[in-house]
C-alpha cells in the first residue's frame, strides 16, 4: 500500500520517510507496479488493457488537471480510420480500428459513446486556386495541419461508394466531392464520452486515479533500480509514495516537460511540439442529419484552411480547422482559453458549409467551443517505446518487471490510434510480443 503523509517537503531521488528517520526503507513487492502519467485517452486505454494482465490495484493514473479530458482527448473530432497512416503506423492503425469496433460491440459503444461507421468525403468549394487534395501534403503528421491542407490527402483504401454527399453540406455548382471511404474503413466516436467510459471502467476494476496530482520525484531501491514515485496532490499539501517499477509517460504535448523534470540526465530524447486547435460543436435547428453518419474533410484553398466536419450520432456536428503553432502551451490543459477571433472564424465557416432547413431563419446553435493542443512530431509518427536506461540515467528492472515507457506524439490521430496504442503498450510493458509492429516508433 502507498505511504501517505501530509505537510512534508518534496523528496529527492533516493529519499524516503523511512530512511529520513533512520529505519529500513520499505521493500516493495517484486510484482510489477505501474504508474501512468497522463489520464487522457492514451493513458486510459493502456490502463484498460493492462488491467487484463495484472491486478488493477497495482495500476495508478496520475493527472494534474482538476477536470480530466480538457485537451485533445475531450476536444478532438473522434475520427477513426483503418488505413490512412504512414507505413510505420499501418499495423497499429489497423489494430486500433479493430479494437474500436470490438470495444463498441462488447460494451454498447453505439449508445454509450456514439460509435458508428461513417461515410467519409473530401470536399472542395469552387476556387480559383483549386488543386488536387493530395497536393501540398508533407510527410510529417502536423504538416497538413500547419499548411492548411486536408488530411484526406493521406487516405488509403478503396474509394468505391454508392450514395450522396451529406444532406447538411451546403454545396454549390462547381464544388468537388471525392469519396474517401464508404463506411468500411472509417468510423466516428464522441471522444469525451469514450474517455468517460474508459475512466469509469478502470476505476470499477480497481485502478487508482490521482487528480489533481503530479509525480514529484522518483526513488530507487537497494538495487539502485526504479522502485517508487512520490505523488503530490495539488489541491492539498498531501504526498504519497507509491510503488512504481514501471512508469509510462503519456501526457500528450506536456510529455517532454515531465520527462525532463523526472529524469534531468535524459536530455531531450522525445521531441513533441504543441499545435493549438480550436473547435466548435454545433446543432442545426429543426434539421435532421439523416440516417448516415458523415465525415467531411474540406479544403478552402483561398484561405489556407482545411476544416474538418464530423456529424456525430447524437445529432451534432463537430467542426475544427483553425490551428496555430505559435500559441504557447498552457501550464495545464484546463488553463487553455479559446481565442475569440479564431472562434469567430470557425463560426463563419460553419455558416458557409452547414446548410439550414429551407426557410429556417435561426442561427446554428453552438453547443460547445474549445481549444486543445495536439502533440505533433516532426518525424511524422508518435513515440510508442521503452526508453533505455542509459537514456534516463537510472536503472530499471528488466523484462516485464520494470522500465520507463513513452506513448505520446500522436498528433491528429490520438483517438484513432488510442486503443491500439494502449493494447500494444500493455503488451510491451509485460515483455510480451506486441499485437502490432511498432518497431518504427522508437527513439
Amino acid at each position: 500500500m502507498p505511504l501517505c503523509r501530509a505537510g512534508c517537503g518534496v523528496l529527492v531521488n533516493g529519499g524516503s520517510p523511512a530512511s529520513q528517520h533512520g529505519t529500513a526503507r520499505p521493500l516493495w513487492d517484486r510484482m510489477a507496479t505501474t504508474v501512468i502519467v497522463g489520464s487522457g485517452i492514451i493513458g486510459l486505454s493502456t490502463a484498460y488493457y493492462l488491467a487484463r494482465q495484472q491486478p488493477a490495484s497495482s495500476i495508478h493514473l496520475v493527472d494534474p488537471s482538476t477536470r480530466l479530458f480538457a485537451s485533445a482527448s475531450g476536444y478532438a473530432g473522434g475520427f477513426v480510420a483503418r488505413d490512412w497512416f504512414d507505413p510505420r503506423l499501418a499495423a497499429l492503425g489497423a489494430l486500433s480500428y479493430e479494437e474500436h469496433g470490438k470495444l463498441a460491440g462488447e460494451h454498447g459503444g453505439a449508445e454509450r459513446w456514439g460509435y458508428t461507421r461513417c461515410v467519409t468525403v473530401g470536399y472542395e468549394p469552387r476556387s480559383k486556386t483549386r488543386m488536387s487534395s493530395r497536393d501540398g501534403d508533407g510527410e510529417g503528421q502536423g504538416d497538413w495541419l500547419r499548411e492548411g491542407t486536408s488530411r484526406a490527402g493521406v487516405a488509403g483504401g478503396s474509394k468505391s461508394w454508392r450514395g450522396q454527399a451529406p444532406p447538411w453540406l451546403r454545396m454549390r455548382e462547381g464544388d468537388a466531392v471525392t469519396v474517401m471511404d464508404g463506411g468500411d474503413g472509417t468510423a466516428l466516436v464522441d471522444p469525451l464520452k469514450l474517455c468517460g467510459f474508459l475512466l469509469e471502467h478502470v476505476k470499477a476494476a480497481g485502478v487508482h486515479v490521482h487528480h489533481p496530482a503530479t509525480v514529484l520525484s522518483i526513488h530507487r531501491d537497494v538495487r539502485d533500480e526504479l522502485a517508487s514515485v512520490t505523488i503530490g496532490y495539488t489541491d492539498s499539501s498531501a504526498e504519497t509514495e507509491t510503488p512504481a517499477t514501471r512508469l509510462l509517460l503519456c501526457a500528450g504535448a506536456w510529455t517532454p516537460q515531465i520527462l525532463s523534470s523526472l529524469f534531468p540526465l535524459a536530455g531531450s530524447p522525445v521531441r513533441i511540439d504543441p499545435l493549438a486547435g480550436h473547435s466548435l460543436v454545433v446543432r442545426t435547428p429543426g434539421f435532421k442529419l439523416g440516417d448516415e453518419s458523415h465525415s467531411v474533410f474540406c479544403t478552402l484553398r483561398d484561405e489556407g484552411l482545411a476544416p474538418e466536419l464530423f456529424a456525430r450520432a447524437n445529432g451534432v456536428i463537430y467542426l475544427s480547422g483553425v490551428n496555430s503553432s505559435n500559441t504557447p502551451l498552457s501550464a495545464l490543459a484546463t488553463d487553455a482559453q479559446p481565442d475569440e477571433v479564431s472562434l469567430a472564424k470557425l463560426k463563419d465557416i460553419a455558416r458557409r458549409l452547414i446548410a439550414l432547413p429551407p426557410g429556417e431563419k435561426q442561427e446554428l446553435e453552438v453547443v460547445r467551443a474549445g481549444l486543445c493542443f495536439r502533440p505533433v512530431t516532426d518525424r511524422g509518427v508518435p513515440y510508442v517505446t521503452r526508453l533505455k536506461d542509459e537514456q534516463l540515467g537510472i536503472k530499471t528492472r528488466g523484462g516485464g518487471e520494470g522500465g520507463v515507457f513513452v506513448a505520446a506524439g500522436h498528433g491528429p490521430w490520438g483517438i484513432s490510434l488510442s486503443l491500439g496504442t494502449g493494447k500494444v503498450m500493455a503488451e510491451m510493458m509485460a515483455g510480451r510480443e506486441t499485437s502490432a509492429d511498432v518497431s518504427g516508433l522508437g527513439i
